[in-house]
């Protein structure tokens, strides 16, 4: 990294700061920028310029919206904006993955870390072992599922985190994913399933909800989410073409919908509850709101022995 080549190429070097090296680029312009230069935004951070820019073609609804975010001092307000949980959720996600890895060792953390409904079902044919409705979230079926699961916390947490605080980012994170553990166990009883894509698609859903009630330009973000959650669909369909019924199609690409669904809709309920609980006189309601939600989701439990027994 001190090359010749590295020091003349000024894209590893803040355009305002040409001696401070950065590898994080402005959204809008693409251009290297500092810690010191970044703003962040509601996704990634943007330069000084750029913000300038952006603020004088902001509208007057979007003004309305940030006055109403920042009316009193938030809740959510962290004097730490590093992403400090998410770094720490990759982590262990990370090291689970690999103890999958050890031969023999690997089965053992898989039979006893994914999901399957059957473990939460109250006089179900199995005992009830409540935490794999979480732990679920840190077993993954291989390295790509592990990685591009991990590559979207990583930029969504780096975003969200530092904007709602980082208890509030890990209360969204399991909520979400006991949202998709949920939606499983009411779709698909008996399914096993792994992963941390329900609580992605929480983090997904909570980004849009307080995108919108602070005026960002939530296009790109409803986008993202319909294209991420409609692609498993898309190619059950091109493939049961001529081949077969579109169930079969949809099971064999081995992708859990139920569970996006799920945290979809749970994350975007946090971030309805965030999004409307801001002030400190708020601080109890808010705490509250997500205790609802989490024995709620429980509650849920309950139907399925009912529906498929």
């Amino acid at each position: 990294m001190t090359t010749d080549a590295f020091r003349r190429n000024s894209d590893n070097f803040c355009y305002r700061h040409p001696d401070r090296v950065s590898f994080v680029l402005c959204q809008r312009c693409l251009r290297t920028i500092c810690p010191e230069c970044q703003t962040q935004g509601a996704v990634g951070v943007i330069c000084p310029e750029c913000m300038r820019e952006q603020q004088k073609t902001v509208s007057e609804s979007q003004r309305k919206a940030e006055r109403r975010w920042s009316r009193s001092r938030p809740v959510a307000l962290s004097t730490d904006s590093r992403p400090l949980v998410t770094y720490s959720l990759i982590l262990v996600t990370a090291v689970v993955y690999v103890l999958q890895l050890i031969p023999g060792f690997g089965t053992i953390v898989e039979n006893w870390l994914s999901f399957n409904s059957y473990f939460v079902w109250p006089g179900g044919p199995v005992p009830m072992q409540p935490w794999r409705l979480i732990t679920v979230l840190f077993v993954h079926g291989s390295f790509l599922h592990a990685g591009l699961n991990m590559l979207a916390l990583f930029y969504i947490g780096r975003s969200l985190e530092p904007l709602v605080g980082h208890w509030r980012f890990l209360v969204l994170y399991l909520l979400s994913g006991l949202g998709g553990s949920v939606a499983v166990a009411l779709l698909a009883p008996g399914v096993w399933v792994v992963g941390a894509s329900g609580a992605i698609f929480g983090l997904f859903g909570a980004l849009l909800i307080i995108g919108r009630h602070i005026g960002a330009n939530i296009r790109v973000i409803a986008i993202v989410i319909g294209i991420n959650f409609l692609w498993p669909f898309a190619v059950a369909l091109i493939s049961s073409i001529g081949r077969g019924s579109f169930a079969d199609a949809l099971d064999a690409i081995a992708v859990s919908w139920q569970a996006h669904l799920g945290g979809l809709v749970v994350g975007g309920l946090v971030g309805l509850i965030y999004a409307r609980t801001r002030q400190r006189s708020q601080r109890t309601l808010q705490i509250w709101l997500l205790v609802a939600v989490g024995v709620g989701c429980l509650a849920l439990l309950a139907i399925p022995p009912l529906l498929y027994t």
